[in-house]
């Protein structure tokens, strides 16, 4: 089944009725039906001083621009280039994307993300049960789940990560790249995102909170493609992709866990990154 209506998407009107595709942004790479929230650089390389304009979209075919994210869903968004950190501000709404431009003065590798103000919704048994399939849960949510009992209600708050790269003039020994950006759930190449080739290799690891998260699935999927990939981190966060063919490639996993805050049961924090192989 596909869910037309999202709650991060400036076409929302009903959150029951978005569910389960609006929490999916980074479903099981292997789902047709997958809901993503990812950042796309109008350029993967440019020269200093230029600037460049990134989409924030959600789809279900990546690269593809779908929905528009409102301006008023941004918690933060930024650029860091050699070290230094800075906002982005210029945010213009379009049909399919919310369109953020910045300009990058320097060389060096531009690190670029946006994070969304965490969201609550409520869903019903059986959304929830197609829901934990889309996302492939683990047997300790699902067990969690069954154990709730008669009267059991899902009411989760969920969290955004979206994050990208590009490529400015030479960056030289400019390996800021390599640093975490801050973001709750979020994905660390540890090889230069923008060096990447067809037939190469991609180390990343993921942090949780600024940690190693182990025996954590990452997803990756190639444009234009339904099926991705499913790897699972070794204990110290990390693992490598095969990059097989050029073009652009979407990384993404998906952390839902119990919830200790008044009236909600679950948490969850779903992260993107964007990568172009030459």
């Amino acid at each position: 089944m596909r869910w037309r209506l999202w709650a991060d998407g400036a076409n929302c009107r009903s959150l029951r009725l978005s569910i389960p595709m609006l929490l999916l942004c980074l479903a099981w790479p292997g789902s047709a039906t997958a809901h993503d929230t990812w950042l796309s650089p109008s350029r993967a390389a440019m020269a200093p001083g230029s600037a460049v304009v990134l989409d924030l979209t959600s789809g279900m075919a990546f690269p593809a621009l779908e929905s528009a994210i409102k301006a008023e869903r941004i918690l933060r968004a930024k650029a860091r280039l050699g070290g230094t950190t800075w906002s982005i501000e210029a945010r213009k709404a379009g049909p399919k994307s919310l369109r953020l431009t910045v300009r990058l003065p320097r060389p060096g590798v531009a690190a670029l993300w946006v994070e969304l103000a965490p969201k609550a919704l409520e869903l019903t048994p059986e959304q929830v049960e197609e829901y934990l399939a889309e996302i492939g849960a683990s047997p300790a949510i699902r067990s969690a789940w069954g154990e709730a009992g008669p009267g059991r209600r899902w009411r989760e708050v969920y969290s955004k990560h979206a994050k990208t790269y590009v490529r400015v003039g030479e960056p030289g020994s400019d390996r800021s790249w390599a640093e975490p950006c801050g973001l709750g759930l979020e994905i660390v190449p540890e090889a230069d995102p923008t060096a990447l080739r067809a037939g190469g290799e991609l180390p990343v690891r993921i942090l949780r909170d600024g940690k190693p998260f182990p025996s954590f699935p990452v997803g990756l999927v190639r444009e234009g493609e339904a099926q991705g990939i499913l790897q699972t981190t070794d204990a110290e966060g990390r693992t490598t992709f095969h990059l097989d063919k050029a073009g652009r490639w979407l990384l993404r996993g998906t952390d839902l866990r119990r919830s200790a805050k008044p009236g909600t049961e679950w948490e969850s924090d779903f992260s993107t990154l964007t990568l172009d192989v030459r």
